[in-house]
């Protein structure tokens, strides 16, 4: 238990890093001058030092929701398969509860872009309902299919089934879930090319025209809620779809674990430095491969067998 609980104090300190590495990461590969590995942090704690502002046609909601955005995620990381051999995980939930956690928390957030009243924070809340819609079945059915590649149903139980025995014979389908994976952990994580999580600009912001009003303290809640919602899906695409590791000893066991979430977000940063933000009318297009995917990984695996 001990081990359990280390863990998800581990994954909460490197959250911050994390995201802060892929910006250091893309400002090296565009010859820029990269700030601080630790800059996540230093941002972290000026905010917590800032006055908060309200607008004053918020509501108490404004005061609430950066809780309630955060309260999920952080139950979330509770559920999240074992990094090592041995350690304490929760067996029982499915992809249903993980994907419904993340969209409480997505859901909170919107009503926060609403509750100010300005045409910014309406534009992003709608955005990022139009998104999430398209993402949520997505998320199910790609970790219902990998679950049953891995004979559980339980997330949990999944990541220690395909660590223990990986189903080579289901290749193709396993690939077709990491697909459509990978994208989805693009698209809820607001990265390029849905989301550019680098601009206020009206035309191409989601995230940001949510949280334009909110400062301070509540701001800091928000930044910490969207750097261990990218550590969590990090975590799963490492967990579920790079497997080794797990029966190493224990040290060794953790540290090829951040090493698949440092490789996780070179392939992010890498992505963004060669892409370009997509048009929002053809987000639609990019998470309809997401859901072809995890459908293609369903049927093969049901169908073919493979």
């Amino acid at each position: 238990m001990i081990l359990y609980i280390s863990t998800i104090v581990v994954l909460i300190l490197l959250a911050p890093l994390l995201t802060n590495f892929i910006k250091i990461l893309k400002m090296y590969l565009l010859y820029k001058k990269p700030v601080s590995i630790f800059q996540g942090y230093r941002d972290f704690s000026k905010l917590l030092s800032k006055e908060i502002v309200l607008s004053k046609e918020s509501s108490s909601i404004t005061q609430i929701a950066p809780f309630l955005v955060l309260s999920p995620l952080l139950l979330t990381l509770f559920f999240l398969p074992p990094i090592a051999k041995g350690e304490y995980y929760v067996s029982f939930v499915d992809a249903f509860t993980i994907t419904g956690l993340i969209s409480l928390s997505t859901f909170f957030l919107m009503l926060l872009g609403l509750d100010s009243a300005s045409s910014f924070g309406g534009l992003g809340s709608s955005r990022e309902a139009f998104i999430s819609a398209l993402v949520e079945p997505a998320m199910i059915l790609t970790v219902f299919s990998i679950s049953m590649m891995a004979n559980s149903l339980g997330v949990g139980q999944a990541g220690v089934n395909l660590a223990n025995h990986f189903p080579y014979e289901h290749m193709a389908s396993f690939i077709f879930a990491g697909i459509s994976f990978f994208i989805l952990l693009i698209a809820e994580n607001g990265r390029i090319p849905v989301d550019n999580p680098e601009t206020h600009l009206e035309l191409t912001m989601v995230h940001e025209a949510m949280i334009l009003d909110v400062s301070g303290f509540y701001l800091a809640l928000i930044e910490a809620a969207s750097s261990i919602k990218f550590i969590i899906f990090a975590s799963m695409f490492a967990s579920l779809f790079m497997p080794f590791g797990l029966n190493l000893p224990l040290l060794l066991a953790i540290l090829v674990f951040i090493l698949k979430l440092f490789f996780v977000c070179v392939i992010v940063a890498l992505m963004e430095v060669n892409g370009a933000k997509l048009r929002l009318f053809k987000v639609p297009n990019l998470l309809g491969i997401a859901i072809v995917f995890s459908f293609l990984s369903l049927i093969t695996f049901y169908v073919l067998g493979a």
